[in-house]
């Protein structure tokens, strides 16, 4: 039985486009508030939703992220309020997948043993685990094929082919391409050599490549999207949220939805 990220990407490539995924810190504003937002974004285009889980110390976002996970944190939000909001989201959105972004802490924190059946009755897809280095995944790997769950691993503009190819080695879904080097954030414009990275990606690891960092803008979506399979909007989205509130945040993804189309 193919994964609801598989089915996804592939009636995204049926109908000639790229899948858009929309990263969302679960907690912010408030867990109530960010549900509803949840739930806006899909129906406003958002393909994949990722379930970025706050944390006191997230060492690869931007100052945006950090904002937005701080503001979660004080307005109580934990790892099994979080699996409750997506029980719910799953129930209302049957088949949008719904991939867990977290660091590793969280998750060792609330128990592998435990953790996998949670994530399996919460109706997650996939878990993305931004400081998990493949030498030291061997404990968690485990939790994900016991449940079906997509490892989604993550490469970098400095990660060679030949370390690529190891990283993507037992991992489902698809492969986070970062497109810039440093933290998440807004970028005005893209590195040049992007689109031959992302190439060099899908050789490599010989999964769906997924774009992501720094992607703020319609015209800088469509643009990655022509060497991507899916393309990832987090910063853009949650800053916007955070200055301009939730009505704006979902114009915005309605706008890229609508450039990708």
């Amino acid at each position: 039985m193919e994964s609801r990220i598989n089915l996804c990407l592939n009636r995204c490539r049926a109908e000639k486009r790229s899948a858009l995924v929309v990263y969302a810190t679960v907690g912010c504003p408030t867990p109530e508030e960010s549900e509803v937002l949840i739930d806006r974004l899909i129906d406003a285009g958002a393909d994949m939703i990722e379930l970025g889980v706050p944390f006191s110390d997230p060492m690869a976002d931007g100052p945006v992220i950090q904002r937005a996970g701080q503001v979660a944190l004080k307005a109580g939000t934990t790892l099994p309020k979080i699996l409750e909001i997506a029980t719910r989201i799953r129930a209302a959105h049957p088949e949008t997948p719904l991939v867990l972004f977290s660091y590793y802490n969280v998750l060792f924190h609330y128990g592998l043993d435990r953790l996998g059946g949670a994530l399996k009755k919460a109706g997650i897809d996939g878990v993305l685990v931004v400081d998990l280095p493949m030498e030291e995944r061997g404990e968690f790997m485990p939790v994900c094929e016991t449940y079906g769950l997509d490892f989604i691993p993550l490469v970098s503009p400095a990660t060679s082919p030949e370390r690529a190819a190891r990283i993507a080695e037992g991992c489902g879904g698809f492969v986070y391409c970062i497109t810039v080097r440093g933290v998440t954030g807004v970028r005005s414009s893209l590195p040049p050599e992007l689109a031959a990275e992302l190439e060099a990606a899908r050789r490599a690891c010989r999964l769906p490549v997924a774009a992501g960092f720094g992607i703020s803008t319609p015209e800088m979506a469509k643009e990655v999207s022509a060497h991507a399979d899916a393309v990832v909007v987090g910063s853009a989205m949650v800053g916007t949220l955070l200055d301009r509130g939730a009505d704006e945040a979902v114009a915005l993804i309605s706008a890229i939805a609508v450039g990708l189309r």
